[in-house]
């Protein structure tokens, strides 16, 4: 697929100066050399069953203007009144600055679009961009402009990214790949997206959040002929309509994928269960989430997997730098932009002690919240005691929590039995990937009401008249409410790009059908591509030290084994 009007601006980072990478001359070769050789497939891990999502009635976001996000109520009793007092002329020029403000928001803000135009589904609308091109479904493809900013923007903060598609871009390593992908849509994932393209492949994409989706970004990717499927608010159904044509279901029959790149499994568990003949022209599986990781192992312990998979969230740069940091930077920024609620000396409950729940707890405790972790892990639970915090079940302090945020990578870790035990006005949310931990679907009663006061915000009120505020209905917080550091997706997306690069170019029999961990080689080559933005330099050892070590001079430093 050509792709000419890719944006190919702001590319002004240096080049990486370390000797190992420097003398590499093909990065395909230098992939197969360092290909990861050893499944930890047979590890004890937890089976887990995840079925499809079952559909249930979309809660509209009544709230879409910046003026009206607040209070509906309060905004038309203010133009009433502003009516009542002003004269014809003076509301002429009223609706002259409304119009202009809406006319703003429509080229602008794509997430603050009418409720007219939320109501038809993009579905239902003529698809069509500046080169005549249609294969394509977004919410409105006049925001393309603002969406090509907003990914010039991200290619600023995305070095790593950037410096890998510089490098290998003459070599064109994904030449002949054609990859569906299914992950969340914003403008870091648009410039791995068309890295992508320009090493050489071909690809289709879908959203694999509903909430996710920044639909100027969309956009702007449909302006480049890149076929893309996704905006805000989809439906359950939309939602599955939108993988469908991702992997080019009742499509032309001259394109199947040969690569998928998924972020959740969903992309995986529709062809497992929809379309089982695309595992037969499938030369790998690339998986960056906890929920997405489990599917797998699962359908390889069950003889389900019949393609080789590799596991990038298990990565030391995924886990270390995606998880923990990310998820410490934007967890304030996405309580504070949903609920403008003041943090110190709060009582917040994390559930689950992991990398996200790690960097969630330092983030809170930065601002002076009081801190409690659950965690099943005994090893996870001395590492929270030895940090400061207090290890109590969930039961022992949910009457007097004020934030109860979710970390598990579990399912129904908060039900409608906690939720009632909350005080009023406590916040309930999940900082992650799957929208299992929080039982949703015991929440949809009808003796509960739901009512929106901001976009992905609502507010349950019970029985008893206690009201509890939920963010985006139990959804992954920071990408569906706020945003989030691009230099940490870089980090993300150039461990997907090389592990893709791997998977097309490892020979026949290399891999068996299993699950596979990102090499160490590779995490250093990744982390490598980064240092160069904070000008860091690496020590280099001499022969008699690499003697003495047992490792080679470029690497990898560390053993499988090693424990960052």
């Amino acid at each position: 697929m050509n792709n000419p009007n890719i944006n190919t601006k702001n590319e002004i980072l240096p080049l990486p100066k370390i000797e190992s990478v420097a003398q590499i001359s093909n990065l395909a070769s230098f992939l197969r050399s360092n290909s990861s050789i050893d499944s930890p497939s047979k590890l004890n891990m937890m089976t887990v069953n995840f079925p499809l999502t079952p559909n249930r009635p979309r809660i509209m976001d009544r709230y879409r203007y910046k003026d009206t996000r607040r209070n509906s109520n309060l905004n038309e009793g203010k133009q009433t009144r502003k009516k009542d007092r002003n004269n014809s002329c003076s509301i002429a020029k009223s609706e002259s600055h409304n119009q202009k403000t809406l006319d703003s928001v429509t080229d602008y803000d794509s997430n603050e679009t009418s409720d007219i135009e939320d109501e038809i589904s993009p579905r239902l609308k003529e698809q069509v961009n500046k080169q005549n091109f249609t294969d394509f479904c977004v919410r409105n493809i006049e925001y393309a402009e603002h969406g090509r900013k907003e990914i010039q923007i991200a290619e600023q903060e995305m070095p790593g990214l950037m410096s890998l598609r510089r490098r290998a871009e003459g070599d064109k390593p994904l030449k002949g790949a054609k990859i569906s992908g299914c992950t969340h849509i914003t403008a870091q994932i648009a410039v791995l997206i068309e890295t992508l393209i320009r090493l050489g492949s071909e690809v289709r994409w879908a959203a694999c959040n509903i909430y996710s989706t920044q639909n100027e970004v969309a956009a702007a990717l449909a302006q480049e002929n890149i076929p893309i499927f996704a905006w805000t608010n989809e439906t359950d159904e939309e939602f599955w309509w939108c993988i469908s044509k991702a992997l080019n279901i009742n499509g032309s029959s001259d394109w199947l994928p040969n690569m998928i790149l998924d972020d959740g499994g969903d992309l995986t568990y529709y062809c497992q269960k929809q379309m089982t003949s695309v595992f037969n022209s499938l030369k790998g599986i690339v998986e960056e989430s906890v929920t997405g990781i489990h599917r797998l192992y699962q359908m390889s312990r069950t003889g389900l997997l019949t393609i080789p998979a590799l596991n990038v969230n298990d990565s030391v740069t995924k886990t270390k730098f995606d998880n923990l940091y990310l998820c410490k930077e934007s967890v304030i920024d996405s309580l504070k932009r949903c609920t403008d609620t003041m943090l110190g000396g709060k009582q917040v409950l994390i559930c689950g002690y992991g990398e996200v729940g790690k960097g969630c707890c330092q983030s809170l405790k930065s601002v002076g919240c009081l801190i409690y972790v659950t965690e099943i892990d005994p090893i996870c639970a001395l590492q929270a005691c030895m940090d400061g915090f207090k290890v109590v079940r969930l039961e022992e302090v949910i009457k007097q929590i004020d934030i109860v945020i979710t970390a598990t990578g579990n399912k129904s870790v908060i039900t409608r039995e906690h939720v009632e035990k909350l005080k009023t006005g406590a916040i309930l949310c999940n900082m992650g990937h799957s929208n299992t931990e929080i039982d949703i679907d015991s929440l949809q009663q009808p003796d509960i009401i739901w009512d929106d006061v901001r976009l992905n915000v609502q507010h349950l009120t019970f029985p008893s008249g206690k009201r509890v505020t939920l963010i985006a209905e139990g959804r992954i917080m920071n990408l569906c409410c706020s945003s989030v550091p691009s230099f940490f997706i870089s980090i993300t997306a150039s461990a997907q790009a090389l592990g893709l690069i791997d998977l097309f170019h490892a020979p026949c029999g290399k891999y068996k059908n299993d699950v596979y961990l990102l090499p160490k080689k590779m995490d250093e080559y990744v982390a490598s591509l980064h240092l160069p933005a904070f000008d860091a330099h690496l020590t280099e050892l001499n022969d008699d030290q690499c003697q003495y070590l047992g490792i080679n001079k470029s690497g990898p430093f560390k053993p499988n084994y090693y424990r960052y």
